[in-house]
């Protein structure tokens, strides 16, 4: 009988130009893989997962929960990683729970850190950007709501005090002025020990979320789109 307090999980994260997929049980990370950046996330996916499965002798139906990063991120990535995850969920009758990746990223910053700007680029000189801060506990609370702004805007307005992370700083980072807190380059992905430490607790806590509705979190249509409506007058 599989250990429902130690649920064997699969781990899907493409939110970045760097996609990973994992396998966990319980709260241990088992094997990971990155996946070929100069590759497709839709051709690599697949392939890495199996392999995985293979090295850890799994079945598909061994796995208990999917867990998968949500955006925001790359449209086509994150539309890879949750149209997977559905179809894996739907094949094997598990349970597929969404982690919001800026909730990730942010568990990943220093505990010297207790005020949090996470930025993804969102093109255009505009920044994704969430805010979070230490509660009582220690763990990492939204301090504002997931939001679309000019990169010029939220650097005139921003918290002195806060550290930065996230991925919009490999595009942005050189705008910040010296002496701003950063968060290490090595923790501005989502990494899948991250996602598992939500995606557990959402799973242990009877969470989970509808395989029909579940889409990734964009805030905005893909440049395509943006681009198709001005063409059509739209």
């Amino acid at each position: 009988m599989m250990s429902t307090s130690e649920p064997r999980i699969l781990i899907l994260e493409t939110s970045g130009r760097i996609g990973q997929v994992a396998l966990a049980r319980g709260e241990a990370i088992l094997r990971s893989r990155r996946l070929d950046e100069a590759r497709r996330h839709a051709r690599d996916l697949v392939p890495a997962v199996a392999d995985l499965f293979k090295e850890e002798h799994w079945q598909p139906k061994d796995v208990q929960a999917v867990l998968v990063s949500r955006g925001p991120g790359s449209y086509t990535g994150l539309r890879v990683g949750i149209i997977s995850a559905k179809t894996f969920a739907f094949a094997t009758g598990s349970p597929v729970l969404a982690v919001d990746t800026f909730a990730a990223i942010a568990l990943q910053a220093p505990t010297a850190a207790h005020r949090l700007d996470v930025l993804a680029d969102a093109q255009q000189e505009k920044v994704y950007l969430q805010s979070f801060a230490r509660l009582g506990n220690g763990e990492w609370g939204p301090a504002s709501d997931l939001q679309i702004q000019r990169l010029a805007d939220w650097l005139a307005k921003r918290d002195l005090g806060a550290w930065v992370t996230g991925p919009g700083l490999r595009a942005y980072g050189s705008h910040l002025p010296e002496g701003t807190l950063m968060v290490d380059p090595t923790a501005w992905d989502p990494q899948p020990a991250s996602i598992l430490e939500i995606g557990l607790g959402r799973y242990q806590a009877g969470e989970r979320d509808d395989l029909w509705t579940l889409e990734p979190l964009y805030l905005r249509p893909s440049s395509a789109e943006e681009k198709w409506g001005q063409q059509s007058g739209k």
